[in-house]
């Protein structure tokens, strides 16, 4: 990582940051709860959250103004350009009872999962975790989807008519269940099988019924949609499980709780490899591709998929805009990050505190 300016951001002067503001704060009232020597997390050139202490007491005003008078921006290294993609909030039908068309369960967290952090036993393993289940002594894999689907000890939560939409909300990691009798929630993630999560849009470019040019979320629920007596084999080929939380709906104008602990603001939140940087921090991304981004995202969200330095799922939101713009992102871009000038003065360009 490199120190750079604002004025070498591209497109910072049009850049509207309102939203960020908003999105900072509350993530400076998660850091507000940890002790200044607790550390900021990744890998380490974040700090410690008392160097985060001052910028965030003073987070307010004028937003760009803010954001220039309190912060240095660093350019993140890559070998060539980083890659973006996007997530959304999706929305799927519910019912308490199982009855009609409401067939597929939505499962809780199993009472046999264990969930280990691998970091507590191996300290450069810090940030990766599995899941299981004990067996005589050992802990071996979990179910993966197939088996899942055939029984499981977890606990269902409802049913739900529509198992194409299940598994895109899976993909998401959270959304919103509107109920056959009017109501509504939150689904948010609450655990997951621990096996390897395999993008199906590859499994369908690579049997030819999708192309690299037309691939996206919208082709290939398309598919699975025109294709029922396969849609289940080729949803199962990606093994990866995720069981979710039930919770109240709260702001709609937000989206559901991400790993930092808030809810999530859309165009302002940003999914990144928890292993190199830390949640919380806000981050200036510049992505093209046919519908290009350029904005102030925060830190406040991972996903099993985003690894690497250059690397980041922007949420755009909930409604049929957020989710036709996140389905096609997937685009090159160059990232760079906001640190406390403090930090930033003490770090200089020193390889040795990032990527």
């Amino acid at each position: 990582m490199a120190r750079t300016s604002f004025d070498a951001l591209p497109g910072w002067d049009a850049t509207d940051v309102d939203a960020a503001l908003l999105a900072f704060r509350r993530s400076c009232a998660v850091l507000a709860a940890r002790p200044d020597s607790a550390a900021m997390g990744g890998m380490g050139y974040a700090g410690n959250v008392g160097d985060w202490r001052g910028v965030c007491a003073g987070a307010g005003g004028d937003a760009k103004t803010f954001f220039q008078t309190n912060f240095t921006p660093f350019a993140l290294d890559a070998a060539g350009e980083g890659l973006f993609t996007g997530y959304y909030e999706p929305q799927i039908r519910g019912s308490r009872t199982r009855q009609g068309a409401f067939q597929t369960p939505v499962h809780g967290v199993p009472t046999d999962l264990v969930r280990v952090d691998i970091g507590q036993f191996i300290p450069k393993l810090k940030g990766e975790r599995l899941s299981g289940r004990v067996s005589g002594n050992r802990l071996v894999p979990y179910a993966n989807r197939a088996e899942i689907n055939t029984g499981t000890k977890a606990p269902v939560l409802f049913y739900t008519d529509d198992a194409v939409a299940l598994f895109f909300l899976q993909i998401q990691g959270s959304g919103r269940v509107v109920f056959t009798d009017g109501s509504a929630a939150r689904i948010g993630y609450a655990g997951e099988n621990g096996r390897p999560y395999t993008a199906i849009g590859r499994t369908l470019i690579a049997e030819g019924a999708l192309t690299r040019e037309n691939v996206s979320l919208q082709t290939i629920r398309a598919w699975l949609l025109a294709n029922p007596g396969r849609a289940q084999g080729v949803m199962e080929g990606n093994e990866s499980y995720i069981f979710f939380e039930e919770k109240p709906l709260g702001d709609t104008q937000l989206g559901s709780t991400g790993s930092l602990g808030v809810a999530l603001t859309p165009m302002a939140s940003l999914a990144v490899d928890p292993r190199i940087h830390a949640l919380g921090a806000p981050f200036y991304l510049d992505a093209g591709g046919p519908d290009p981004v350029r904005g102030l995202l925060v830190a406040q969200d991972i996903g099993g998929a985003i690894r690497g330095a250059v690397r980041g799922d922007i949420f755009f939101g909930f409604g049929p805009e957020a989710e036709r713009r996140a389905g096609a992102m997937k685009a090159p871009g160059r990232l760079y990050v906001l640190l406390p000038n403090a930090l930033a003065h003490r770090i200089g360009d020193a390889k040795a505190y990032g990527p």
